[in-house]
């Protein structure tokens, strides 16, 4: 199935190199693309380097853009602009803070997001969100509720809290952990909760059961780590 790449934009060739390498643990076969510094190596951004990226990380589904500072948009929108009309369609800039838009965009890459969805998971990096709106939005439906303990030692980590929000976009099904929505990476990771918690997962929807099930055994399972 055809998927969505991500380039990440930045000054610093380390930096960008750097996201990059964060974003791989939680997303493992998405195309993630590092375009940082300019061509001499220094600080600054490459209208070539990006374009290379742009042209690489597109050639399936499409690519989302995520930079660091005001020139590097500039330069990202430059080398979009040199592409034909329906090239531009499959790139999207989206507003969004480099290292959290970067993880939230390749989860949602990782699990099958088409290219509205992935730039969309960038863009909800951005603010402050409401943590409790999502479970206030399933209590009016016909929910399933369990409750389940972290077993594992190092808790709802980078890496769990990717592969619980991984289970739970497979399901055609409204979820939450802890009231916020389980497939929404960045508040499932600032839940921090250690091992010990007892979490609450609530469903709606066709698959809600399922989902819930197949949640709580992940969880209670210690998400495959030892310890």
């Amino acid at each position: 199935m055809p998927g969505i790449g991500i380039v990440v934009v930045s000054h610093s060739a380390k930096i960008a190199e750097g996201v990059v390498e964060l974003a791989r643990q939680m997303a493992p076969t998405t195309t993630l693309i590092a375009a940082g510094g300019a061509d001499d190596g220094s600080i600054g951004t490459s209208f070539d380097k990006i374009s290379a990226a742009l042209s690489r990380a597109s050639q399936d589904g499409g690519a989302v853009v995520l930079c660091d500072l005001g020139s590097a948009i500039l330069t990202s929108e430059t080398a979009v602009d040199f592409l034909d009309d329906a090239e531009q369609a499959r790139i999207v800039i989206a507003d969004a803070p480099l290292v959290e838009g970067t993880v939230a965009a390749a989860v949602a890459a990782e699990t099958g997001g088409d290219l509205g969805r992935v730039a969309a998971a960038a863009s909800s990096a951005t603010g402050v969100a409401d943590v409790h709106a999502d479970e206030r939005d399933l209590r009016g439906g016909d929910a399933v509720e369990r409750s389940a303990v972290i077993v594992n030692s190092s808790g709802l980590h980078a890496r769990p809290a990717a592969e619980l929000v991984t289970h739970a976009s497979s399901f055609q099904a409204e979820i939450t952990v802890n009231g916020v929505d389980a497939k929404s990476l960045l508040r499932i990771m600032g839940l921090n909760v250690g091992v010990g918690s007892t979490i609450a997962i609530m469903a709606t929807g066709p698959d809600a059961e399922a989902a819930v099930d197949d949640l709580v055994s992940l969880i209670e399972g210690g998400f495959g780590e030892k310890g």
